[in-house]
């Protein structure tokens, strides 16, 4: 029997360090990519050309990119840039594939970039237009999708207006995104297929946090609407700081898990996930994993003993 494939694009490397206290090296980042293509992950989120004074765990981004380039020519690498200046940082730097975000509320827009909604959405279609010229595939993010942290629940006509903005406006990819983890089965369901009314289900990613514990029902809801790409962060890295206690995003290896034992083929090995599971912990010095990795260590490799000097990276 021929299995149905599914997409995913780890998040680690970017979304998922970015907002870390601990500081990863430019060394460190590398192999946890590096980890993560030996797993099978074909597609990564490796960094955002923004500020340094506004990220600095991504001040490294004209180095380590060309690094990940270099070694791994075979990942599709995808940077995220926050405007016009970015998107030219990432050109310079040999960047084929970059990531925008637009915020679905006026209040985020507000306090994430000091926009309002408009000037937003201006500004996306501007980078979109942009990378287009420059001959740079782009995946723009719907964030706030489902429910902001300052407005409450995002209307679904404003979601599916700006998913069908961004796509007439030529990005190749549109993630859905549920920025803060409050997103239930049924109301996925009902927003994609809102969605899918006007937009291909090749052309939708959907992005999930964990915070409530729904991430993997969720995935399968989408699944269930067709959609085949996913985001994901190996060990569940990252968290929202707009959802205080967040759990992190939707661990590769539950999404991985379940997709593989529903008939799914990822292409992506579980057992070499540990291994990036394994390093990030090092590196972050915090226990990470989804909601499976305690099975996961238990029937697919044993826990390896986190210490540094016995650890053959």
């Amino acid at each position: 029997m021929i299995m149905e494939r599914i997409y995913i694009t780890d998040v680690a490397p970017r979304d998922g360090l970015q907002n870390q206290s601990v500081a990863v090296s430019t060394e460190d980042k590398f192999t946890l990519i590096s980890k993560l293509v030996e797993a099978g992950i074909e597609n990564a989120e490796v960094t955002s050309f923004v500020s340094p004074k506004a990220v600095p765990m991504m001040s490294d981004a004209a180095e380590l990119f060309p690094k990940v380039q270099g070694a791994f020519p075979q990942l599709n690498s995808f940077v995220l840039v926050p405007n016009l200046k970015g998107l030219e940082k990432a050109h310079e730097a040999g960047v084929k594939e970059v990531a925008f975000v637009l915020c679905a509320t006026e209040m985020m827009n507000q306090k994430n970039i000091n926009m309002s909604l408009a000037q937003a959405i201006e500004s996306t279609l501007q980078l979109i237009e942009e990378s287009k010229r420059l001959n740079i595939r782009s995946r723009t993010y719907i964030s706030v999708a489902f429910d902001c942290p300052y407005e409450g629940e995002t209307p679904l006509p404003r979601v599916v207006e700006l998913a069908k903005k961004v796509y007439e406006a030529g990005t190749d990819q549109i993630v859905i995104a549920d920025t803060i983890g409050s997103a239930a089965p049924a109301q996925v369901t009902e927003r994609l297929n809102a969605i899918l009314k006007y937009i291909p289900a090749e052309k939708i990613v959907i992005h999930l946090h964990d915070t409530r514990g729904m991430a993997v029902a969720n995935a399968w809801a989408a699944l269930q609407c067709g959609i085949r790409w996913f985001d994901a962060s190996v060990g569940g890295i990252g968290g929202c700081p707009f959802a205080p206690g967040a759990a992190g995003n939707m661990a590769t290896e539950d999404l991985v898990l379940m997709a593989e034992q529903s008939g799914f083929d990822t292409g992506i090995s579980l057992e070499k996930l540990l291994y990036a599971v394994d390093h990030a912990q090092q590196v972050l010095d915090k226990t990470l994993g989804g909601g499976s990795i305690k099975w996961l260590r238990q029937n697919v490799r044993a826990t390896t003993t986190l210490n540094p000097k016995t650890l053959n990276f």
